[in-house]
C-alpha cells in the first residue's frame, strides 16, 4: 500500500464523525458530578466535533438489579453498546470515604472485558475535600486499566466549592481544558494508528 492510499486513510478517519459517551455514576440527576461530566463533554466535543451521548445512572437504576447480560432488556443491552462502541468515554462518579460509588463499578462489572481496550477514556470525579482526589489513581485509573482502555493523563477532580450549575472556579476551568486537549490529542493518536496498516513481515527459510 503505498504513502498516498495511507494519508488518504488517514484522513477519512480523522474526519469521521466521532462519538463520545458520557457515563454518569451519581445516583442524583441533578448534581456536581453531572455538571462537570457536562462541562468536559462541552469541551471534548469542541475539538473532535462529535456528538454526545449520556448513560445516566440516575436513569437506569434497573440495571442495579441485573447480574449478566442475559438478563438484560434489548433498551438495557443498548446502554451497554453504547459504552463500548464510543470513540471517546468520559466517566466520573462522586467520592464518598475513599472511593466512587458501588452502583458505579457495577455497570462496569457488565461490560464486556474486551470492549474497552484501546479506547480513551477521560477520568472524572467529585468530592467534599481534595484528599479525595487520591481516588482517580487507586481506583479509576486501575478499574480502566483492568479493561487495557487509554486513559488520559490528567484525572479531574473537583471539590464542593469549585462547581455548581451556575459557575466553575477558574483552576478548574483550566484542568477541564486541559484534560480535554488531551483526550482529543489520544483520540487522534489511536485512530492514525488503526488507520495505518502494519508491515507484512516475510521471512524466508
Amino acid at each position: 500500500m503505498n504513502l498516498n492510499v495511507i494519508a488518504q486513510r488517514r484522513l477519512e478517519v480523522m474526519a469521521s464523525e466521532k462519538t463520545i459517551v458520557v457515563v454518569n455514576g451519581s445516583p442524583n440527576a441533578a448534581s456536581r458530578t453531572g455538571h462537570l461530566l457536562d462541562r468536559l463533554a462541552e469541551a471534548a466535543a469542541r475539538r473532535l466535533k462529535a456528538r454526545v451521548e449520556r448513560v445516566n445512572l440516575s436513569e437506569n437504576k434497573a440495571l442495579l438489579t441485573r447480574f449478566s447480560r442475559e438478563e438484560l432488556s434489548a433498551e438495557e443491552e443498548a446502554v451497554f453498546r453504547r459504552v463500548e462502541t464510543a470513540d471517546l468515554l468520559i466517566v466520573g462518579a462522586p467520592v464518598y470515604r475513599g472511593s466512587y460509588p458501588g452502583a458505579f463499578k457495577h455497570i462496569f462489572d457488565l461490560v464486556d472485558r474486551d470492549a474497552l481496550a484501546g479506547k480513551v477514556v477521560l477520568l472524572s470525579a467529585t468530592g467534599g475535600a481534595p484528599l479525595h482526589g487520591l481516588v482517580g489513581e487507586h481506583q479509576f485509573r486501575p478499574l480502566f486499566g483492568f479493561f487495557r482502555a487509554v486513559t488520559v493523563p490528567s484525572f479531574v477532580f473537583a471539590t464542593e466549592g469549585e462547581i455548581d450549575a451556575q459557575r466553575v472556579s477558574e483552576g478548574l476551568a483550566e484542568r477541564i481544558e486541559r484534560a480535554a486537549s488531551e483526550a482529543a490529542q489520544l483520540l487522534a493518536a489511536t485512530s492514525l494508528q488503526v488507520a495505518a496498516p502494519r508491515p507484512v513481515v516475510v521471512l524466508s527459510a
